[in-house]
């Protein structure tokens, strides 16, 4: 149980799915900065909005913060930079609104196009101005999209229903994908130069602050109107009132502005301006949508589960391909780190068969969250483990072979001479050790286990099952591998009912022909992820 600190509304579906995975929601609306610094001192989790600024000293405060969820898709108002360093979840809720905000780019763009708002005021003041309010049809026309992220992509394809032609400026989309949606990619001064109806869907960003400021606007097509649903600030709003007045362009429709609330400004007394306070997301479908996105979020980082939607995770998103072997990474972790009998000195990780073709560093992190998980009782998030390594100075090592002899994928974990080896199996997808320590064996994770290296001789196996029956610990599963190559060593891997007695594997140690004897136990991780 945890307890989660709610500071703006929240739709009641998500506040019911954080209570009924069992934590305490504590709903404070509307604390100052000071009131909010009081506060989250004993909360592991803070789920936001937009009102709620995050800061440094927030962070600092929540001392025992493990994830901060800002129910919607902006971070302008965390500062993710110092959440990563002290080791503090970021989580968002991208996929909530981008129907909303999509939809609602196309109302300001048609709104724009056909003068509506203004002719609506006219009408209900008096006035039928039917010529004063001419304007201009969308099809034909060409329709340039800076951001061809979620957002944008369908923005392109309700503009492509209407019959317009698509361009599109992102960097990090290939022109094949684009081409695929029917969307031509350019450069973003030539989409500019080109475009009838420019939209705008960025994060804010230093590179994108005043992107569209005085020096864009004098290159975009004469008659252009420009559309921002995005962030406040990507348009400079003092030069885009300029280039309307200037007749550069011929109109605007905002819906987020540098400083919030706006409720003055000289765009506002311009023809050809449409503005709404904004409203991209305001919508009950993503309103519910955001609640209960952020709160699956929220719950599966108390859980330290992935999270999919996790900001600050150094490795991104987890394939499909990736995700069922998450756990099993995390429990090889846990495995090598008890073969040590402490923190591994350094650490290699090997990736063989299907899942050398994948990027694996997000499993690289399971396996470092598992190994300080071990030996730590601070909690251990994918956030935080890759800072925990460096501090401590071990070395991680990745590698992969897409050839494997026995398995379709397997993950190997190594440090000095302890090693360990897990794969999955059957349509379940059942996690298996595989080796240990080099020597073949295969059984599952359980919650006890007991590990035993010895001489290869008869009577071996003998000893060590009198041992264990003399002290009452019933053997549910046993496996028994040589070393490959060396004849002289055998290893037994025994999963029992309950944990071996520390004087029974003392017990053992001593016995004539028994070199190593390590105890392991869990919990181990169970979960397999499937995508949300």
């Amino acid at each position: 149980m945890a307890r989660i600190l709610l500071t703006e509304r929240l739709a009641p579906q998500g506040i019911e799915l954080m209570s009924g995975a069992g934590h305490v929601v504590d709903e404070r609306l509307g604390l100052s900065p000071a009131e909010l610094i009081e506060a989250v001192d004993g909360y592991e989790a803070l789920v936001i909005r937009s009102a709620t600024k995050v800061t440094e000293e927030v962070l600092r405060a929540g001392s025992k913060l493990v994830v901060v969820g800002r129910a919607g898709i902006g971070l302008d108002n965390v500062d993710v930079r110092a959440a990563t360093s002290l080791g503090v979840m970021v989580v968002n809720a991208p996929e909530s609104n981008i129907v909303s905000a999509a939809e609602h780019t196309f109302a300001l763009l048609l709104a724009a196009a056909r003068n509506i708002p203004q002719a609506h005021s006219a009408l209900v003041e008096g006035r039928w101005e039917r010529s004063r309010f001419e304007g201009v049809e969308l099809h034909s026309k060409v329709l340039g999209i800076v951001g061809l992220g979620r957002i944008g992509t369908l923005v392109a394809g309700r503009a492509l229903a209407f019959g317009m032609r698509v361009v599109a400026y992102d960097p990090y989309v290939s022109a094949e994908k684009a081409k695929q949606m029917g969307v031509d990619l350019t450069a973003l001064d030539n989409l500019v130069s080109m475009a009838d109806f420019i939209t705008v869907h960025l994060p804010k960003t230093p590179e994108t602050q005043n992107l569209f400021g005085k020096e864009m606007l004098a290159r975009v097509k004469p008659g252009a109107r420009i559309v921002n649903t995005s962030r406040g600030g990507i348009v400079d709003e003092e030069a885009l009132t300029d280039a309307i007045s200037s007749g550069r362009v011929a109109g605007a429709a905002l819906d987020v502005f540098a400083n919030e609330p706006c409720t003055s400004s000289p765009l506002f007394g311009l023809a050809g301006v449409v503005v709404t306070p904004h409203l991209g997301a305001s919508t009950r479908e993503a309103q519910g949508k955001a609640g209960v996105q952020i709160a699956e979020q929220v719950v599966l980082a108390l859980a330290g589960e992935f999270v999919p939607y996790a900001v600050n995770v150094s490795a991104g998103q987890a394939s499909e391909a990736i995700r069922p072997y998450l756990n099993l990474a995390e429990n090889l972790g846990r495995l090598l780190t008890s073969l040590c009998e402490g923190l591994p000195s350094g650490l290699e990780v090997v990736y063989e068969g299907e899942l050398a073709r994948e990027d694996t560093r997000i499993l690289t992190i399971a396996v470092e969250k598992g190994v300080f998980s071990t030996v730590t009782e601070q909690t251990v998030s994918f956030v935080n483990a890759p800072s925990l390594a460096r501090e401590r100075g071990i070395a991680v090592k990745e590698s992969s072979t897409s050839t494997t002899r026995d398995y379709v994928s397997l993950v190997t974990v190594r440090s000095g001479r302890h090693a360990a080896a897990a794969t999955l199996v059957g349509a379940a997808a059942a996690q298996r050790i595989v080796m240990v320590d080099d020597h073949r064996v295969e059984l599952p994770f359980a919650s006890h286990l007991l590990v035993v290296r010895n001489d290869d001789r008869p009577g071996m196996v003998g000893v060590v099952g009198s041992a264990l029956g003399g002290a009452g610990v019933s053997i549910q599963s046993m496996a028994v591998g040589q070393t490959e190559g060396d004849a002289g060593t055998a290893l037994m891997l025994l999963s029992t009912d309950v944990a071996v007695p520390s004087e029974v594997a003392e017990a053992l140690r001593r016995e004539p022909g028994i070199f190593e004897v390590h105890q392991v136990s869990g919990p181990w991780s169970e979960a397999h992820l499937t995508s949300r």
